[in-house]
């Protein structure tokens, strides 16, 4: 004989307990780790793709992937999990600033910007590989945060610093109040690299000597380069890390890391975000 399936309202009656009694019941039962799974599956791959993201960044890159979650559950989230940031390490000295060319002033630090394309800062790091050291040029916009421009070669010579100067200045079109500023590295000093600031009426500006603070937002780019990508990686040799820190810096750093400065956003989601600045009235050309 088969068995008479009951409903839950019947065993809600035989059992003198309400329906909605029964519900709350089943609610408070279900396991939490079979509610939070697919939290903390996306929660995971945000994680692994950026090692270095704290709560705040991973509670942005969620919102923005649909998910409405509260930064404080997240937070414990990650510390059941041992979600922890990569440590940071120190940086070798590649300034050298004992040189006979001219030095110019700090303007830099008392600039309040308001768009793109008004400050480049410029600077140099190391990357080490499997046999040998390698150096890394970048500039970039000051108000996006977006690398601009970059060179990576075996020597510390000017044509590293240079070549990522000229990258930039084929990417952009530098408005006439442009100012670039650089440490007082002799690869900054040099006659062909201001010579080539000044041809494109560029005014240069230079930290002041042994303050690194002069060109933060370049230090901190440094940071999240070694944690996010060098730190990370093998490189073969020379055209290896090439490769890979430009791929890096163009489509990942670029395109999709979020930056607490920028809102959460990319610096290019953040550039694409910017008013449109009114088109300039042209003057028509007088009748004969």
């Amino acid at each position: 004989m088969r068995g008479t399936r009951l409903t839950v309202k019947r065993m809600c009656q035989l059992g003198s307990v309400s329906r909605a009694g029964y519900y709350r019941y089943r609610q408070r039962s279900t396991p939490p780790a079979s509610q939070d799974r697919a939290l903390r599956e996306a929660i995971w791959k945000i994680a692994l793709q950026w090692p270095a993201y704290g709560s705040r960044r991973i509670t942005a890159e969620l919102r923005h992937r649909g998910w409405h979650v509260n930064r404080k559950k997240l937070q414990r989230l990650m510390r059941e999990d041992n979600l922890l940031c990569l440590r940071k390490r120190k940086f070798v000295v590649t300034t050298d600033s004992n040189h006979s060319f001219k030095i110019y002033p700090n303007l830099a630090r008392d600039m309040i910007l308001t768009g793109t394309d008004q400050l480049w800062v410029a600077d140099i790091t190391y990357i080490r590989l499997a046999e040998e050291f390698v150096y890394l040029a970048v500039v970039l916009d000051a108000y996006s945060r977006r690398v601009i421009g970059w060179n990576l070669e075996r020597t510390l010579e000017t044509r590293l610093s240079l070549a990522a100067l000229e990258m930039a200045l084929r990417r952009r079109s530098p408005s006439p109040d442009l100012v670039h500023h650089s440490d007082r590295g002799s690869q900054y000093a040099s006659k062909l690299y201001t010579q080539l600031l000044l041809g494109a009426g560029i005014t240069i500006s230079m930290s002041r000597k042994a303050n690194p603070w002069d060109n933060a937002a370049c230090e901190s780019f440094m940071k999240t380069l070694k944690q996010e990508e060098v730190y990370r990686t093998e490189y073969w040799d020379l055209s290896d890390a090439r490769k890979r820190i430009g791929r890096f810096l163009d489509q990942v750093y670029n395109q999709k890391r979020l930056h607490s400065a920028l809102g959460y956003l990319s610096p290019a989601a953040f550039e694409r975000a910017l008013p449109t600045p009114p088109a300039t009235a042209q003057n028509p050309e007088p009748r004969g």
